[in-house]
C-alpha cells in the first residue's frame, strides 16, 4: 500500500467517523461518562478532551479513541 492510498483509507474513515457522530465539543468527557454510566442517551460521539481527561476516561474503563489531525479539514 502506498502512502498515498494509506492516507486516503484513513481520510474516508475519519469522515464516516465524524459524519456518524454527534459533536458535543468540549464537553466530550463528561457526556462520555453520561452515556457510560446510562444518564444519557446511547451515541456515537466526538469532541475534545485534554491529555488527562482521556486517561481518566480510560482508567474507568471507558472506550474512547483519538481521531488524527482533530479536524477533517487538517487531515492532508
Amino acid at each position: 500500500m502506498t502512502a498515498e492510498s494509506a492516507l486516503a483509507v484513513l481520510k474516508a474513515v475519519v469522515d464516516r467517523v465524524i459524519a456518524g457522530s454527534e459533536d458535543v465539543g468540549k464537553a466530550f468527557a463528561e457526556e462520555a461518562r453520561k452515556i457510560h454510566y446510562h444518564e444519557s442517551p446511547e451515541r456515537a460521539i466526538r469532541g475534545e478532551a485534554s491529555a488527562e481527561e482521556f486517561a481518566a476516561l480510560q482508567e474507568e474503563g471507558i472506550e474512547v479513541f483519538r481521531l488524527p489531525g482533530g479536524d477533517k479539514k487538517t487531515l492532508n
